[in-house]
């Protein structure tokens, strides 16, 4: 994907709350000054204490200095890092905790593993490293979750790339951390080895009891991956909170561009055996797509669908007779512009379900599309993320 274009300074929208976001007693808090060179970081965020954060923008935005000051590993930065009741840093007072009594687990784009230690060797040297009062699980901890227990005996040059990253996540966990920070971990990965580890990262926000930072600047993994969602660009916070929420805002990035789309939480609802499609239920209605897995999912399933905005188009009056089987009545919110000739149409479904739809600026004026008008959305594509 492209890295975004900038956003000036003075254009920039005020940064979301996270009232009402899932943050919890044993949430995680930075609050960070750093500036070095051109490059000046200034954030302050309190994420959940559970499930998968993305830390999404361009290059050069600050992403991975906010690992950095979290790991303990920006001695110069000014402000407070804080897990749970625990104070990692807090400038004021003079505290600063050095980055080997950090309880954190640190992935790194490539796996970096020791090539003279095997896959269990590997996993043992972060377990052996963790005083005996701080282990919370045994070293074996993320063998089921990561399905590498079959890989124990061999080494690093004998492991796909896919492979060696999920035994550099293994080892993370074995630290028993508080915190785990992975910096891009698919980066250095192509299509086939993303899509070997992808599924096995979806199962960390259920599986893994502690917080999770992700530096991406990929929104399919933003979109698959996170449950929550801070925005940086040029050292600041453009916003943060919910992914589904910030998917859809139109005053955002990550409601702009070819990957535009939006998330919907579903239930499953069985399969149409004459037509092998599998029905998901959610507050807007109902969606039917290919069953595509060997064996479909139970019954009131939750799953996360992405409809990308390129795939839906609108209409004035219900289509009877067409090929796309999703059409849904829904409400538009508000209508901007998105590049030449085109515009970004938001909508509701229901109660409080966000789509997009991108159509070009022509068939917005000859359908009179503004906020407030009742239309029927035309999914021509819906896919089951997670």
């Amino acid at each position: 994907m492209r890295d975004r274009p900038a956003v000036p300074k003075g254009d920039r929208p005020a940064v979301h709350s996270t009232e009402g976001s899932p943050v919890t007693a044993a949430a995680l808090r930075l609050q960070a000054r750093l500036a070095r060179g051109g490059f000046a970081l200034d954030v302050d965020m309190t994420l959940p204490g559970h499930g998968i954060t993305a830390l999404f923008g361009p290059s050069g935005s600050g992403k991975t200095t906010c690992l950095r000051v979290l790991a303990g590993l920006e001695r110069s930065a000014v402000g407070r890092v804080q897990v749970g009741e625990q104070i990692w840093q807090d400038s004021e007072r003079g505290a600063f905790v050095p980055t080997h009594r950090r309880a954190i687990g640190y992935v790194f784009q490539e796996a970096s593993l020791f090539d003279h230690l095997t896959v269990e060797g590997n996993l043992r040297f972060g377990f052996d490293r963790t005083p005996a009062a701080e282990r919370r699980h045994d070293w074996r901890h993320g063998l089921e979750l990561l399905g590498i227990g079959h890989l124990l005996q061999r080494r690093p040059q004998e492991l796909s790339g896919g492979e060696r990253q999920r035994v550099a996540i293994a080892r993370a966990l074995a630290a028993s951390p508080r915190v785990l920070l992975m910096d891009e971990p698919l980066a250095a990965l192509d299509a086939a080895r993303k899509a070997e580890i992808l599924p096995w990262l979806e199962q960390l926000h259920e599986a893994l009891d502690l917080p999770v930072v992700y530096v991406t600047h990929s929104v399919d993994e933003v979109a698959r991956l996170a449950d929550h969602v801070v925005l940086l660009d040029q050292g600041q916070m453009l916003a943060q909170g919910p992914v589904i929420e910030l998917m859809t805002r139109a005053d955002l990035p990550l409601a702009h561009g070819d990957s535009a789309g939006a998330l919907i939480e579903a239930i499953t609802c069985g399969l149409h055996s004459a037509s092998a499609l599998c029905e998901l239920r959610f507050d807007g209605g109902t969606l039917l797509l290919p069953q595509t897995r060997a064996t479909p999912l139970p019954e009131r399933t939750p799953v996360r669908v992405r409809v990308q905005a390129r795939d839906v188009s609108l209409s004035l009056i219900k289509p009877e007779q067409t090929s796309v089987l999703n059409v849904l009545p829904a409400m538009v919110t508000e209508v901007s512009e998105d590049g030449p000739g085109q515009v970004l149409v938001g909508l509701r479904l229901g109660q409080g379900t966000r789509l997009l739809s991108r159509i070009s600026r022509l068939s917005c004026e000859r359908l009179g599309i503004a906020p407030g008008l009742p239309v029927y959305v035309q999914i021509k594509g819906v896919a089951m993320v997670r």
